[in-house]
């Protein structure tokens, strides 16, 4: 069985061969850009050990986790637009480097070649295959949409909350691991169970990612700090913070939600001086712990031994307890 880091290896070296020879290059240079700024790669992986519980042979597998792993830039790709963000894993965004119109483009050629490789499964797997990930995909959609959403809405509350991270993001690790699954011949109980317990992952994963946002170190996270406070980003943080603050503290708050101009790090700073009085710190990363247990709780239904199991525990170890 391989660990996480040689399937790391394994899928970044397969996609760092892929040559994009279509025209015009003005499409593809983008496409080529986003992927080679690397990154965990979290997606793949998860499906090449959801795949790997069962079988050896991974390599039969690496155009459905490139597709995985190209549909995830896509998003990320008009993510960036939409916020927009100007650094992405360090580097300026794509459409920092070419324009809002080129991200679009590139992202939309992404997402059709992201189903070209996915039509790479076995014939015997393929309709369940992209019965799964075009619903995913649509999810994916869905939360987008709920997120930008609650931008305008100060009432949101931590149940719409978490359904909202649970279509954008969770659903898309959980996918990952139940296709790899499906394509090693798992069971359907063991594939739901994987699937469940990329979901619960997924959800800690972006409450991690809240956190982060706001107590993270740029050079560790990977790009600016305060992004979601500067966009009003009903972020678990905020949604929590509205609930438990006082009558000044929820003064203070709606004071910088509904400021038109303001200092980014005057704002960011007072935002989370609020967050700190509150210990809203604490209260997120409860949750996370909550969600993490149920994700063990879903691997440990899954019916393989426990030793094939370790290094999908010890990788979200290690994802959910990243250097501040």
């Amino acid at each position: 069985m391989f660990t996480a880091s040689q399937l790391l290896d394994k899928i970044n070296h397969h996609i760092s061969e892929i040559q994009f020879t279509r025209t015009p290059k003005g499409l593809y240079e983008p496409i080529e850009y986003i992927l080679s700024l690397g990154g965990k790669r979290i997606r793949p992986v998860l499906m090449l050990m959801g795949y790997n519980l069962y079988r050896e042979d991974v390599a039969s597998i690496y155009d459905p986790a490139t597709a995985i792993e190209v549909y995830h830039n896509h998003t990320l790709l008009h993510d960036d637009l939409m916020d927009r963000s100007d650094v992405r894993r360090g580097k300026p965004t794509v459409h920092k480097v070419w324009n809002d119109n080129t991200a679009v483009l590139s992202g939309d050629a992404m997402l059709i070649l992201a189903f070209r490789y996915m039509t790479g499964c076995p014939q015997e797997h393929l309709k369940e295959v992209m019965d799964l990930f075009s619903l995913t995909t649509l999810e994916i959609c869905e939360g987008q949409q709920l997120d930008m959403e609650f931008e305008s809405r100060c009432d949101v509350t931590e149940d719409e909350y978490i359904e909202m991270i649970r279509l954008k993001t969770a659903v898309l690790l959980a996918a990952s691991l139940k296709i790899g699954a499906i394509l090693a011949g798992a069971t359907a109980e063991d594939a739901e169970n994987l699937y469940n317990f990329g979901m619960h992952i997924g959800v800690a994963f972006q409450l991690q990612d809240d956190l982060l946002d706001v107590y993270g170190d740029p050079e560790v996270f990977g790009k600016k700090i305060g992004g979601d406070i500067l966009c009003n980003k009903k972020t678990y943080m905020l949604i929590k913070a509205l609930e438990h603050a006082d009558e000044k503290q929820q003064e203070e708050l709606n004071r910088w939600l509904n400021a038109e101009t303001f200092q980014p790090a005057e704002k960011i700073k007072a935002v989370t001086e609020i967050y700190n009085q509150l210990n809203i710190r604490n209260v997120c990363e409860n949750k996370m712990r909550e969600y993490y247990t149920l994700a063990m709780e879903s691997l440990a239904a899954v019916a393989v031994a426990e030793d094939r199991k370790k290094e999908l525990k010890n990788l979200v170890k290690l994802l959910m307890y990243r250097e501040m």
